[in-house]
């Protein structure tokens, strides 16, 4: 890996960390849980 990947990758995630405080009051990674349980709950029907 690159500096400039490293770089980039390290502002993403402060960035989505920064968006989770202030947008969303820290419940972000709940909401995110949410949705990836009722899609493997729909893909779990498919199988």
């Amino acid at each position: 890996m690159t500096d400039k990947i490293a770089i980039v990758l390290a502002v993403l995630i402060c960035g989505i960390l920064a968006a989770d405080h202030f947008v969303f009051g820290w419940d972000l990674h709940i909401f995110l849980g949410r949705k990836l349980l009722q899609l493997t709950n729909y893909l779990a029907f498919w199988r």
